[in-house]
């Protein structure tokens, strides 16, 4: 990792996208950032999202509701509220500028009128960068999760970047590649087209599962 000094311009980020890479500070107070190219890389294959059985009964109750920028700034907050973070303020910031500018996006969950859960990523060309997500609900990720992937497939995006590859990633599907096959997924994803808002939001959860069934 190499160490960035501050005042990144939107450009030098999504440029860094395109060749693999990300930024990170060490911890909220850190005036440093670092940009990451790891050497395994978790992604989402989008035809391969898995739903568990406790998950699809989740759905189908439903009782909430999804929503596409509608808080991008607190689904930013939520991210970084934690006892270990490594979002500091430049980073808030220089994601606010690319939310401005249409790059970046933030996919919520709510329930009973309160912001539940949320993702937060980068959009550029048919690729979508995941950065970070939050839940202060049970299931509230895993439920955000199945509809973004779902809105995602829907839109044609390509390719769904998680970084790095958690259990909890691993559990719903998500699979970790070589740094070499990540550059090729990613430079046939970028030149391709993509627009996150060709399709709306889908409102039912039933919908959803059964496109995400049917795809896995």
């Amino acid at each position: 990792m190499n160490a960035k000094s501050p005042m990144i311009t939107t450009d030098q980020l999504l440029m860094s996208y395109s060749l693999g890479k990300f930024p990170m500070a060490k911890s909220r107070n850190s005036k440093k950032i670092y940009w990451i190219e790891p050497r395994h890389r978790g992604i989402i294959p989008l035809k391969g999202f898995h739903i568990s059985r406790s998950l699809s009964r989740r759905m189908r109750k439903g009782g909430y509701r999804i929503f596409l920028n509608s808080s991008f700034d607190a689904v930013v907050e939520g991210c970084a509220d934690r006892d270990d973070t490594w979002i500091n303020d430049e980073i808030k910031h220089l994601y606010q500028k690319l939310h401005f500018e249409g790059h970046a996006h933030s996919f919520e969950i709510w329930h009973d009128g309160t912001l539940s859960g949320g993702v937060y990523g980068v959009t550029l060309g048919a690729a979508f960068f995941g950065e970070s997500m939050f839940s202060r609900k049970t299931d509230a990720s895993k439920l955000t999760l199945a509809h973004l992937v779902d809105h995602l497939s829907r839109c044609e995006f390509a390719l769904f970047d998680t970084q790095f590859l958690t259990d909890h990633l691993a559990s719903l599907g998500a699979i970790k590649i070589s740094q070499k096959t990540y550059r090729k997924y990613l430079e046939r994803a970028i030149f391709q087209t993509a627009d996150i808002y060709s399709s709306s939001v889908e409102t039912d959860p039933r919908s959803v599962l059964q496109r995400i069934t049917q795809m896995s």
